[in-house]
């Protein structure tokens, strides 16, 4: 009987162990947005201009997968603030904005990718149907999502000038 309860107790064991299953490693970094790359673009109080197009050139990093990122352009006329670099480029005087550039664009990332580097051209246009748009100082500001939901922002201080 002792035997028959040994077996019973060992038999048990084995199948609640072997039903166990791994857990999966959770994730809890942020992705890393990289501008110290070579020929990153744009930087931290650069200047971009109307009616041109530029190559954003930006590596992103994650420890299991990266999911997706955006781009958002937008007045800084009344010098809020979302930097997050330490260098403070020069700020033109507060003004009231007539005819703003706004530019939101979201990307998807290539699944199973733990690195990306971005190659795509942007345009910026000169101007809508209200006419030019208004030069002047710009925030450029990086946003980008790993698989798992964590985010990590860039806000670059940027001049958006005619030619």
């Amino acid at each position: 009987m002792k035997t028959f309860n040994l077996l019973s107790v060992i038999i048990a064991l084995s199948f609640f162990l072997g039903s166990c299953e791994k857990k999966e490693k959770i994730d809890k970094e942020k992705p890393v947005i990289d501008l110290s790359i070579q020929g990153a673009f744009p930087n931290n109080c650069d200047t971009l201009y109307f009616g041109e197009s530029f190559i954003l050139k930006v590596k992103f990093i994650d420890n299991v997968q990266l999911g997706s990122y955006s781009i958002d352009i937008h007045n800084n006329f009344d010098h809020h603030s979302h930097s997050t670099e330490i260098t403070e480029c020069s700020l033109d005087p507060i003004k009231s904005p007539v005819n703003p550039f706004l530019f939101i664009e979201d990307y998807d990332i290539p699944v199973g990718q733990t690195e990306y580097q971005t190659n795509i051209l942007i345009s910026i246009p000169s101007g809508n149907g209200n006419g030019n748009f208004d030069e002047g100082d710009y925030h450029f500001f990086i946003s980008l999502t790993d698989k798992e939901g964590w985010s990590s922002q860039k806000g670059l201080n940027i001049k958006l000038l005619y030619r």
